[in-house]
This record gives structure tokens, sequence and C-alpha cells, in this order.
């Protein structure tokens, strides 16, 4: 049997006395870039995958933890983007897909994107990747389509120095959107 403890009463019209806490404070899990920073190597290497798709990039960016901000992630992301090799580039366009219109999107122009993104793959052996950063989703597909159109014209050489260049962008913002904020649901969005 136990004995409870009786709770004095306080006087009418004596100050409360606030509760202590005796027991430990709760801790809440990290969030954004504290949960990157103390994720294992395996997990941080994987979150990093899903924004560029070179394994050299994901472990190097990896082993550099812990960033004090995301400013300073970003920067040695972009910094390790730079030192990518002719490989790295190939392995993280290698894990990249063409991008959809957005299901609502008249056939017209599915069938047109289709067409675009063909005609890119087939002269260049990868997906086109480019950065919609900053850009409405109504312009979006006007975007892609002008962007293949205009980069259809390049030398071997000159589009993948862009590709790569798009891929630290996109890379960028990924990573932003993935460390930056809380977890929220992926969903797909149709455009990158």
């Amino acid at each position: 049997m136990t004995r409870e403890t009786p709770v004095p009463s306080r006087p009418p019209g004596s100050p409360a006395i606030p509760a202590q806490n005796t027991g430990p404070t709760p801790l809440t899990a990290p969030t954004g870039l504290a949960r990157f920073n103390t994720a294992t190597p395996g997990a941080a290497v994987a979150l990093l995958l899903t924004c560029c798709g070179s394994r050299r990039w994901a472990e190097r960016v990896a082993a550099h933890r812990p960033y004090p901000t995301l400013d300073a992630l970003l920067a040695a992301a972009d910094e390790a983007g730079y030192d990518l090799s002719v490989a790295d580039v190939d392995e993280a366009l290698a894990g990249e897909s063409s991008a959809a219109p957005h299901p609502d999107a008249p056939q017209a122009a599915h069938t047109a994107l289709r067409a675009a993104h063909a005609a890119y793959e087939s002269r260049f052996g990868h997906a086109f990747v480019i950065s919609l950063d900053g850009v409405r989703p109504t312009e979006r597909l006007d975007r892609v389509l002008a962007g293949i159109r205009s980069r259809l014209g390049n030398e071997p050489d000159e589009e993948r120095a862009t590709a790569a260049d798009e891929l630290r962008r996109l890379t960028r913002s990924r990573l932003a959107h993935r460390v930056g904020a809380p977890p929220t649901p992926v969903k797909a969005s149709g455009m990158r």
C-alpha cells in the first residue's frame, strides 16, 4: 500500500507558486539541419543521393558534417559540385529522369514534351536537367521546352558543362528543401 503525500493547500489570497519540474525535460526530435547533422553517415549519404546521384559528392558533403548553418551546407554542396569529375557527372545524370508536364496539361503538351525529351536524350545520352527555381508553375512547361530547343544546338562538351551547372542548381534547390525545412510528405510535382 502506497501512502500519498498530501498537497498543502494555500491560504486564499496568497500568490501561486509555480510547479517545479523535477523530471527530465522531454526532448523533441531534431528537425532540418540538426537532424541532418546528427544522422548516421549512411542516412546522411542516402538523403544526399536524393538530391544528386553522385556517390562521391554525397559522401564528401556528408563527411564534413556538422554544418553550422544551411548556407554553410549549401556552400559545401556547391563546392563539391564544382569538383565533380566527368564520371561523377555521368553518374549523377544517369539518376535523373525527364520531367513530365502537370497531369492537367493538355495532351498536346505531353506529346510535345515527350518528343523534345526524346530528341535531347538521343543527342546527349542523358535526361534533360534544368532548375526551375523562381519559375511560376504556369511558365514551367514553356521554360522546359525552350530550354531543350535551345540546348539541342549545343556541342556535346558545351552541353555537358551546361547540364552540370543546371544539376548543381537543381541539387542546391533539392537540398535546401529537404534539409532546410521540416519533413513533409514528398509528392510528385510533375516538373522539377
